[in-house]
């Protein structure tokens, strides 16, 4: 079986600077904050274009961070949307705040700034005839919801930034706090900047899989500010202030171990040419599957944007068949997501139906990802592409093939 994602080939092309990166750790034996830490920490805000970069231990505890720097909490709504991992919502429904969900865009999966505007009115308003809200009246807790409109989340999904000139003109116009979820997206880019640095707070990962991953969990939080950075460094240290004893807030213990900061140093110089190799291989599954796309609809670029291409999906009314077409000659595919958060067993007490989100349940119905990572061979996107070119040729349009 072909790997989805091949780390073995990104290791051994690196491991030289990787094992000389975890040796230096084991020599000096600070396993906890070591030099690696700060020294990741400035590459990072450097990349990105921003002032801080505050590494922790995973993206969710990034996400988690930036909210709470934000103050955010109970009575807080936090708009977001209902296709992406289950962290995204998590981490909102972990500060006691309620996140309300808000359909994408059906082009790019992000989150749909139309949408989202007509949502704010709605919740201020209190008019579900405009968007759909929880119905339930209570919060998970089970009391009373009495939601106020505070920020939004905005999923950077597959490594495509979201639209984020719209999203921040309608966070200014409403008060609210921006913050992108670039989980999938580091290293992509819309307008010339960087994903990291399009919100107000933005967080990552650095789990093994993501575009830069770590032999791990990892994440960090970025932003331009020094106030929400000293205050996102409290938090991920167990809310300490000026001493290790004196704690100013009750925070979390969210630390990036050294041994992965050594790793990610040892992966960064050639992050760069592997986000390239994933663009390349991106546009040769585009072209070569550019005869079928009336069928098997490819991913689509807005001008201006330059995906991390964290996965490379497309949608299909028979993606199942298909799916098992390709396992059947060695090729794993995935689904990312087949079950939309607002329909998750873990909101059912906002009392979302079926129905509320039609393009995220649509999408869910029918995407799915190939693989797409930077040492895939090109005679291995080329026979992924045949195969499927083979199945709806033959399948999907039942009439014979020229010889």
């Amino acid at each position: 079986m072909l790997p989805f994602v091949d780390l073995k080939k990104q290791f051994r092309g690196r491991e030289a600077e990787i094992r000389a990166a975890i040796d230096r750790v084991l020599e000096h034996c600070q396993f906890i904050l070591g030099p690696e830490v700060a020294e990741l920490e400035a590459q990072l805000a450097a990349y990105a274009g921003v002032k801080h970069a505050i590494a922790c231990s995973s993206g969710t505890d990034a996400l988690l961070l930036a909210l709470m720097a934000k103050g955010i909490g109970p009575g807080d709504a936090v708009f977001t949307t209902p296709f992406t991992f289950f962290a995204t919502a998590e981490a909102v429904a972990l500060t006691g705040a309620t996140p309300i969900f808000v359909d994408i865009d059906p082009h790019t999966f992000n989150l749909d700034p139309a949408s989202l505007e007509q949502a704010i009115i709605a919740l201020l308003e209190q008019d579900q005839e405009r968007h759909v809200l929880p119905r339930s009246g209570l919060d998970r807790c089970g009391k009373p919801l009495e939601l106020r409109p505070k920020a939004i989340v905005a999923v950077d999904l597959f490594g495509l930034p979201a639209d984020y000139q719209r999203l921040q003109a309608i966070a200014a116009a409403h008060d609210l706090v921006l913050i992108e979820d670039a989980a999938q997206s580091f290293g992509a880019e819309l307008n010339g900047r960087r994903a990291g640095s399009l919100a107000d707070l933005a967080a990552t990962s650095f789990f093994p899989a993501k575009p830069l991953g770590c032999y791990g969990d990892g994440g960090a939080v970025f932003t331009d500010s020094d106030d929400a950075a000293a205050i996102v460094r409290s938090l991920a240290v167990h809310g300490q202030g000026e001493d290790r004893y004196w704690n100013e807030r009750i925070g979390l213990n969210a630390r990036l171990d050294t041994l992965q900061a050594a790793v990610l140093l040892a992966k960064l110089p050639v992050f760069p040419d592997e986000l390239k190799l994933r663009a390349q291989v991106a546009e040769r599954y585009t072209q070569a599957l550019s005869p079928v796309a009336s069928v098997l609809r490819p991913p689509q670029l807005p001008p201006g944007c330059r995906s991390a291409w964290a996965q490379y999906s497309l949608l299909t009314e028979r993606r199942d068949p298909l799916r098992r077409h390709l396992a059947d000659h060695g090729i794993p595919t995935a689904v990312y997501y087949p079950q939309p958060l607002h329909l998750q067993p873990a909101f059912a007490h906002l009392g979302y139906r079926a129905g509320d989100m039609p393009v995220a349940e649509g999408c869910a119905r029918t995407i799915f990802s190939l693989p797409c990572h930077p040492y895939l061979e090109w005679d291995e996107v080329d026979r992924i592409a045949d195969l499927i070119l083979e199945f709806i040729l033959s399948r999907l349009w039942p009439f014979p093939r020229k010889a």
